[in-house]
């Protein structure tokens, strides 16, 4: 039989527990809602309309640029040219608004409304396409209110997160969720890091705040997941660890130096551990040292593996990509080596990082307009992924950079695919595959590429832009 339970023991057992639970400051500083940091900081968020000329096409509401196969938003071409609807928020005193590059990238006039209904002509300070910041610069009003920066790498996943903007227009709009995760590679860059929230984001939020539980910008809102064009709970933002220095030199200079020390990377598999005699598959495995760069004069050559900057680990090459280009041109790093089984020390000062030696569809002065842009960036191959392929000399080239949203990443294509044919017939370099892009726009059907990727072969079909 079992004995009675003596009435308000589990009540007190209970109490307690949660007593011996021990509360964060942090769960602990959570306001029962947020109406005090939206009233405070909305009149710090804008809205940002973009023109460009006529003949070029455009979204009429920017989507938010995804590399997972988003469909397009709704376009038109008209002889007034085009307008993109985004976001932004003024971090200075002085009038600067940060917002991304791909809501202002080719507009002629760009106008930047504020919460108080006031509309304010913009010039553009200086844009960072690697990241997809842009900043701009109006005759601020009196009392412009200001945003400011906080600590990204302090935000832990479930910690509150708040969108600001004006998705399809609606500006003002407010969402709220918490940080899903850190350090998101969605394969947009070699600079991936985004922070990942389930604060709904749709069309028109592109570039404005992530705030968190302070009322401070955590994030500016760049990319989302969604297989219907609009938001499903899977939103990306730029850190503000990483925003707030492009931010900075783009306000100083107009443009974003990065330390370069001319190699090509590539992750390490287990066989390839094995094979290198390495305990682990940590690290950065060089590929190919570029002739004349920081790395061939420090002696790095094809077969070395990068495991430490600065006495600072390297998990992987995108980590030691984030690591070199973080740093100006002319610091000296230390770097730790694995070579044949013994580990080395070399020291070398970082060159001024250059963009992909060719690009495929890819806007240049006086070139392509949007409509015709497919969104890749390529160059040759590296000698020791050219003989894991089984390639012959001249075949393939390698995508070294997808334009988030552009046709390339709606197709799924990745950095690091090889591109082996283009329209039936060889890809050897970048004119190849801008010539099989143009005949399939002429002809208005699909380019089909073959791609190897990892150990696999497949084909993919890249849509022209319809007008």
């Amino acid at each position: 039989m079992m004995s009675r339970i003596p009435r308000g023991t589990l009540a007190l057992a209970a109490v307690a527990l949660a007593a011996a639970i021990p509360v964060s400051a942090t769960a602990q500083d959570v306001p029962n809602d947020f109406t005090g940091i939206v009233e405070r900081m909305t009149p710090a968020v804008v809205a940002i309309t973009a023109s460009r000329p006529a003949g070029e096409q455009q979204q009429l509401q920017e989507l938010l640029p995804s590399p997972f196969g988003t469909p397009r938003g709704p376009q038109r071409r008209t002889p007034r040219g085009s307008t993109a609807l985004g976001s932004g928020f003024a971090i200075s005193e002085q009038g600067h608004i940060v917002t991304n590059n791909h809501v202002i990238q080719g507009a002629n006039e760009i106008e930047v409304l504020l919460s108080d209904g006031t509309e304010h002509g913009a010039e553009l300070v200086g844009a960072d396409p690697a990241t997809d910041l842009a900043v701009l610069k109006i005759d601020p009003p009196e009392g412009l209110t200001v945003a400011e920066w906080g600590d990204s790498s302090a935000l832990q996943p479930g910690a509150w997160t708040i969108a600001i903007g004006s998705p399809f227009g609606l500006g003002g709009t407010v969402t709220v969720g918490v940080l899903s995760a850190r350090s998101r590679d969605i394969r947009s860059g070699p600079y991936d890091n985004f922070l990942q929230t389930d604060a709904s984001i749709n069309r028109g939020n592109s570039g404005g705040p992530l705030f968190n539980a302070a009322g401070r910008v955590v994030g500016v809102n760049t990319a989302i997941f969604s297989p219907v064009g609009a938001n499903i709970g899977i939103g990306f933002a730029v850190p503000s660890s990483t925003a707030q220095d492009v931010v900075s030199q783009l306000i100083e200079t107009g443009e974003v130096e990065r330390g370069f020390i001319g190699v090509s990377l590539q992750p390490i598999t287990q066989p390839m551990a094995q094979a290198l005699g390495l305990e682990s598959t940590e690290g950065a495995l060089i590929a190919e040292v570029e002739p004349g760069s920081p790395a061939a004069e420090a002696g790095l050559k094809a077969g070395d593996v990068i495991v430490s900057l600065n006495d600072e680990q390297v998990e992987d090459p995108r980590e030691l990509s984030r690591a070199v280009g973080q740093r100006d041109p002319g610091e000296t790093v230390n770097l730790s080596v694995r070579r044949d089984g013994e580990e080395v020390g070399v020291e070398l000062t970082l060159a001024s990082r250059e963009q992909p030696q060719t690009t495929a569809g890819a806007q240049q002065p006086g070139g392509q307009d949007d409509e015709a842009r497919m969104g890749l960036s390529v160059s040759g191959i590296p000698e020791l992924v050219r003989r894991e392929l089984d390639l012959e000399n001249g075949q393939g080239v390698m995508v070294q950079g997808v334009e988030p949203g552009s046709p390339a990443a709606e197709a799924g294509i990745r950095q690091g695919d090889v591109i082996i044919e283009a329209g039936g017939d060889p890809a050897r370099e970048a004119a190849d595959l801008s010539e099989a892009w143009r005949e399939a726009r002429q002809d208005q059907r699909p380019m089909l590429l073959r791609i190897a990727r990892g150990d696999t072969s497949l084909f993919v079909a890249v849509e022209p832009t319809q007008g």
